[in-house]
């Protein structure tokens, strides 16, 4: 049971989220500018991280939370990082 657990929590999260984006005018369009704003993030700070030293592996779960939470999922990521 414990090896299901993580799906359903990722089920459950886009559930809310394609809820709340068909409550919206706009509910696709928003939703794909939001997994394209943090996928862009996140690849702009795998560019940027020999400068910046900011490093975010791409990974099943940041890709998971940068295209389903957009920007505030990869900020959620580096808060993350920064206090673990």
């Amino acid at each position: 049971m414990t090896g299901y657990l993580p799906y359903l929590l990722a089920l459950g999260c886009a559930l809310l989220v394609v809820r709340s984006a068909a409550a919206q005018r706009h509910g696709v369009r928003s939703l794909l500018a939001g997994a394209v704003c943090g996928l862009g993030l996140v690849a702009l700070l795998g560019l940027l991280a020999p400068m910046t030293g900011i490093t975010l592996p791409l990974n099943s779960f940041t890709g998971f939370c940068a295209g389903v939470l957009g920007l505030p999922g990869v900020t959620m990521l580096l808060l993350l990082r920064l206090l673990l």
